[in-house]
């Protein structure tokens, strides 16, 4: 809906922003999602969830201008992220190791269906109603999964939630979401002083929170030391990171380029990007019964199909045809599909039996972080590369080759802590 959105209330040059701050609700809400599901279970948690999902859909429906609209993207965020993150954690709780990929790759089949049915649901809003009805309809959509888990969620996984007094780690998230906002800010309007200084500030800031992170014990929100390839696991969430940098540029910035350059519709753009979740799907349902032996071709063919991709996308997007950059989003998707499952079961193999629950929650905070990331330095390249500020198809055409350029650094370290992670010795 981003290209009828701008059309009506402006704020083309916030476009990384509807991403950047949904993911930054996402990483708060998923960090605190295995702390609170230990003190106070399932339902509770799922309930405020949903409810502020709701509440920020209700927000962006009504928004007269852009930034009104960003305050119900955070508000989505909060909690979409914390819905993700309880279902991590609940499947790291209920299921055993073996069954772990099925019980990942049934939640990538329904994600997939969701793939499938938002970019319909929206691109039929937006070429025959309007945008904002679509936001109502997913206030609705919001309602009726409320009545379900207050209906039919258990407030506690049986035998599994143990309630804890932990206190929860409010600074530490102010700093994180202040580094990217930081970022994001950085790129509204490029200038090179600017710019570099505002970004440093925003790096400044994620390592500081790292750091601060590392010192804690009881509430800690991921692993100790989790961004290096010092060890198998920190490559682990580093290849999660690099990886989930590098492919968010086809999300945010995809179905504009794909409107302005190649002439498609709304509904066609959706679909294209869709394809990404649906190769997700698709892969990790075929691969679910995979053994534990093959974890590692499992993981790294994965990722390999990730690079490719991506490079794909530096041609395609581009230059088109339209379908060539839909082959290279369902790529995309199944790379992550055929390996994301067993990224799990491995992580959870490495990590000591009282890590393995922040470990599932760790996956999806590191990816949100990646996601968030991502969408402000994508931003920053964009508007540096003058998308936006120009109708001409060859500066859009050639900011778009620079957009999707500036991923393959992030996707080359992923390959090297990819190798880190699936290899058999033990400096952990």
């Amino acid at each position: 809906m981003i290209p009828a959105i701008v059309a009506d209330i402006g704020g083309v040059n916030l476009i990384s922003w509807t991403v950047a701050l949904y993911q930054i609700g996402s990483i708060i809400a998923g960090a605190a999602s295995g702390l609170l599901t230990k003190r106070y279970g399932l339902k509770l948690p799922m309930v405020l969830a949903t409810a502020t999902y709701g509440f920020g859909c209700m927000i962006s429906a009504v928004a007269p201008e852009m930034w009104v609209l960003l305050v119900g993207r955070q508000l989505q965020g909060f909690g979409g992220g914390a819905l993700i993150a309880i279902s991590f954690v609940s499947i790291g709780i209920i299921f055993p190791r073996r069954l772990v990929p099925r019980a990942i790759a049934a939640v990538s089949f329904t994600w997939g269906t969701s793939a499938f049915l938002g970019p319909l649901i929206g691109g039929l809003f937006v070429e025959y109603a309007d945008w904002r009805l679509g936001f109502w309809f997913f206030t609705l959509q919001s309602a009726l999964l409320l009545t379900w888990i207050l209906t039919q969620v258990k407030a506690r996984l049986d035998g599994s939630q143990v309630v804890q007094q932990v206190s929860f780690p409010f600074w530490r998230l102010v700093i994180l979401s202040f580094g990217i906002l930081l970022i994001a800010y950085s790129g509204i309007e490029f200038s090179a002083t600017r710019t570099t200084i505002y970004f440093c500030l925003g790096i400044l800031c994620m390592v500081l929170f790292l750091r601060l992170d590392s010192r804690h014990q009881h509430n800690r929100l991921l692993p100790r030391h989790p961004i290096s390839l010092g060890n198998r696991l920190s490559a682990g969430l580093t290849m999660i990171l690099c990886f989930t940098i590098a492919s968010i540029a086809i999300s945010v910035y995809g179905p504009l380029i794909m409107t302005l350059l190649h002439g498609v519709s709304a509904l066609v753009a959706g679909y294209v990007i869709a394809c990404s979740s649906i190769g997700w799907s698709i892969a990790a349902v075929t691969v679910s019964g995979l053994a534990e032996k093959y974890d590692t071709r499992a993981i790294l063919s994965g990722m390999t199909l990730l690079i490719v991709s991506i490079g794909g996308f530096v041609y395609s997007v581009p230059n088109g045809p339209v379908w060539l950059i839909a082959f290279f989003a369902l790529a995309e998707g199944a790379g992550f599909g055929m390996a994301w499952s067993f990224i799990l079961r491995r992580m959870t193999s490495l990590a000591e039996k009282s890590e393995q629950e922040r470990i599932s929650a760790a996956m999806p905070t590191v990816q949100r972080f990646g996601y968030a990331f991502g969408a402000a330095y994508i931003g920053i390249v964009a508007n540096a590369a003058g998308l936006g500020s120009s109708t001409d198809t060859t500066v859009i055409a050639s900011a778009a080759r620079i957009i999707f350029l500036a991923c393959i650094p992030f996707a080359v370290i992923g390959i090297f802590a990819a190798f880190k992670f699936v290899s058999t010795e033990s400096n952990d």
